[in-house]
């Protein structure tokens, strides 16, 4: 019995995943991975507080001067401590990863989204601070494109957010000349 010979020409299969396209040599760089900083919600964060203040003294208002069924005194209070975190909620449901090449945008707490939006699809991008973000040292960069899923992406409260925005300015350009992208204006 013969058992058929490996020949050494032929394709072999492969479950790996395909490597990105990235020129040989050149390792992907991540610039940012994670989740906004709840300081960078802190108009939220300001808001809830407030809601919680007014919802518990609510509650005890109506405990002290014996109005309403007790039912509604407890709901009272336990809405005012349920609105609490609702800004850490809102930061850990967005998750960004920026890196040299690409720009991975995720949503959700329990399931998750992501969308990728790679650089040499970039178009143009805004860069915009507050007097309070400048505060709290965050911001927000807008980044148009050309990706027919993702064309305008808010990156909102990053933290240090200029050198972000002009590392990402340089890697665009960058990016676009390594892929022979050339910018055509009408007319």
């Amino acid at each position: 019995m013969s058992t058929p010979s490996a020949n050494p020409f032929e394709p072999k299969e492969s479950s790996a995943v395909p490597a990105p396209a990235v020129p040989p040599g050149d390792l992907e760089e991540v610039f940012f991975q994670g989740s906004p900083p709840v300081r960078a919600f802190s108009g939220a964060v300001f808001l809830c507080i407030l809601a919680a203040i007014v919802l518990i003294a609510g509650g005890i208002a109506l405990q002290v001067k014996h109005l309403g069924p007790p039912a509604i005194r407890l709901v009272l209070c336990a809405l005012g401590l349920a609105v609490l975190p609702l800004p850490l909620l809102i930061a850990r449901s967005i998750y960004y990863r920026i890196t040299s090449y690409r720009i991975d945008y995720g949503r959700g707490l329990l399931s998750r989204d992501i969308d990728t939006l790679e650089l040499w699809h970039v178009e143009d991008l805004h860069f915009h601070q507050s007097v309070m973000d400048r505060i709290l040292n965050v911001g927000d960069i807008t980044i148009l494109s050309h990706d027919e899923t993702l064309p305008k992406l808010d990156i909102h409260g990053v933290p240090n957010p200029k050198a972000l925005y002009e590392e990402l300015k340089q890697r665009v350009i960058s990016v676009k000349r390594q892929r022979g992208v050339i910018k055509m204006d009408p007319g």
